[in-house]
């Protein structure tokens, strides 16, 4: 049996390649934080400084995009808390395809690093969209290492989705139907379907840039009868879903954590798991909604007006049913539980409203690549999907590591999260009002004082990261022991385990007969059937 570093790198037991996927996600959100923390810091003038090139502050846009969707963001919700829960949660000992469950994860390191290593090369200024003819042109290998690293983490995704959706149909605990699986299981079934049938046009769409840049061909370029807008829709026929493979396993998070602290069951569970599907259905219709200013006629971009409309239904039973749940509840507002009610309900509303507009062709015109748009992105994934990952972080942290971290400190790291979320993006809906586009170095002066309270607050977030891992290192260390389910309401099959979980993560597969939970253990089944 290997011990040591060779236990983790070698490794096929899908606990500790979550934990993987965590840590090295969290690694790269440190890096796209930080790039974001300076091109911040330089928008505190509106003039050229001259410590920071306009270049460098291109480059560093396109780092921070590409850095926070495809190597946080991403992998934290799908790979980390979709690798560690997904068997646990249906009574499973491992995944369906446990090598291949591992090698996804080192292709997603692989593609991490270079992804990483183009910045040294020259990395693509041009944002992460790559958009040609700007992207065909541009000189250096950085823009090639870049579509490198998209096609390496797309292969990632696609090995995990497929993983998933093997596992959750053919592996789940005997009497565990679909309509008795945890809705965070509901909700990674739903992204994993995303992964699978979207992520090949984003390769596509790479793959022939590459062919235009090196091998002659003329995809994209309108003056040999290419279409540049067919990238576009390549790119936007994933990105888009992208969204929603973002904003789905957070969803489930939020539905695993509000019936525990507000101890009563959750109100319409199957609304809320067909809604996750309707989601991802209804995503792979949306995709034009960017491409309103790209030369679309209007009567051409309507349908997806009304599309990009329908799709906040399904959001929208979500939230009611969230709310219909807190109502007349016992609510206990834990860490975990203000990470999902003020931050991801509260935070995730405003950036879905604000979506709701954008959807509409003659507000999308004026508003297009300006600020409020980057406001309305922010709140939706910013103050949705990572204030449920970081809800699921402290709601489970006691589950993988057998330890209790300091609540106070954990409220501290949530407030201030919460406020310097606020400070940094909402002031960017009266910039995007008033004009500012997008990925701009200089701007006009009367914009300053907006662009400085959005600095002050990108400041205070990343002092509530580091707030954050303070906490959870000092739980590592002295932290009290958790015990099995230190949360007492939490019904999940994680929580019927020791903490941490052993291996294999059930002596014996449980039988389950009812929702919210009840576990017999085959002998023990097995006994009351013979007495009868």
């Amino acid at each position: 049996m290997r011990t040591g570093w060779k236990s983790w790198v070698f490794t096929v037991d899908h606990k500790r390649i979550g934990i993987m996927y965590a840590i090295t996600s969290i690694v790269f959100l440190c890096v796209g934080g930080a790039s974001a923390g300076l091109f911040r810091t330089k928008l505190l003038s509106p003039n050229p400084v001259p410590w920071m090139s306009a270049q460098t502050f291109n480059d560093l846009f396109t780092m921070h995009g590409t850095v926070m969707v495809f190597l946080w963001i991403i992998p934290i919700l799908t790979g980390a808390f979709g690798n560690y829960l997904i068997p646990i949660m249906i009574g499973a000992r491992d995944m369906a395809f446990p090598r291949m469950n591992a090698l996804a994860y080192w292709l997603f390191l692989l593609g991490g690093l270079v992804l990483m290593s183009s910045f040294f090369f020259g990395m693509p200024d041009d944002g992460w969209t790559g958009y040609p003819p700007y992207s065909v042109l541009a000189q250096g290998p950085g823009l090639d290492l870049w579509i490198m690293s998209l096609h390496i983490l797309g292969l990632a995704s696609v090995l995990g989705g497929i993983n998933f959706v093997v596992t959750i149909i053919t592996m789940r605990a005997p009497g565990m139907t679909y309509n008795r699986m945890p809705l965070f299981v509901w909700s990674s079934f739903a992204t994993a379907f995303l992964q699978i049938f979207g992520t090949p046009a984003l390769s596509g769409a790479v793959t022939t840039l590459l062919l235009d840049r090196h091998f002659g061909t003329v995809f994209y370029n309108a003056s040999q009868g290419g279409d540049p807008m067919l990238y576009e829709h390549l790119f936007w026929f994933y990105s888009h879903p992208a969204v929603y493979i973002i904003i789905l396993p957070a969803m489930g998070i939020v539905s695993e954590i509000l019936p525990v602290f507000a101890r009563k069951p959750i109100f319409g569970y199957k609304a809320i798991a067909y809604s996750s599907m309707a989601i991802a259905f209804l995503g792979f219709f949306v995709w034009a909604h960017h491409m309103f200013t790209a030369g679309m006629t209007v009567s051409t971009g309507i349908p997806f007006m009304v599309s990009s409309m329908i799709i906040a239904v399904p959001s929208s039973i979500k939230i009611f049913n969230w709310l219909a749940t807190l109502f007349r509840g016992q609510v206990k507002y834990t860490t975990p539980m203000l990470f999902c009610t003020l931050g991801f309900i509260g935070m995730f509303t405003i950036g879905g409203l604000s979506g709701i507009f954008l959807a509409a062709v003659p507000v999308d015109l004026d508003l297009h690549d300006t600020y409020f748009v980057v406001a309305h992105f922010h709140y939706v994934v910013f103050g949705g999907s990572m204030m449920g990952a970081l809800g699921g972080l402290y709601y489970w942290f006691p589950k993988a590591t057998g330890k209790m971290y300091n609540e106070t400190f954990g409220k501290v790291v949530f407030w201030t999260y919460f406020i310097g979320g606020n400070l940094t993006f909402m002031p960017m809906h009266f910039d995007g009002l008033a004009g500012m586009p997008r990925r701009v170095y200089v701007y006009p002066a009367a914009l300053q004082p907006l662009n400085e309270i959005s600095t002050i607050g990108a400041y205070v977030t990343g002092v509530s990261l580091i707030l954050m891992f303070i906490n959870f290192g000092h739980a590592l260390v002295k932290g009290e022991a958790a015990g099995d389910n230190p949360w007492v309401d939490a019904k999940t099959l994680e929580w019927t385990v020791s903490s941490p979980p052993p291996e294999h993560n059930f002596e014996e597969i449980p039988v389950v007969t009812d929702y919210p939970y009840v576990i017999e253990p085959p002998a023990a089944k097995l006994r009351q059937q013979v007495a009868h």
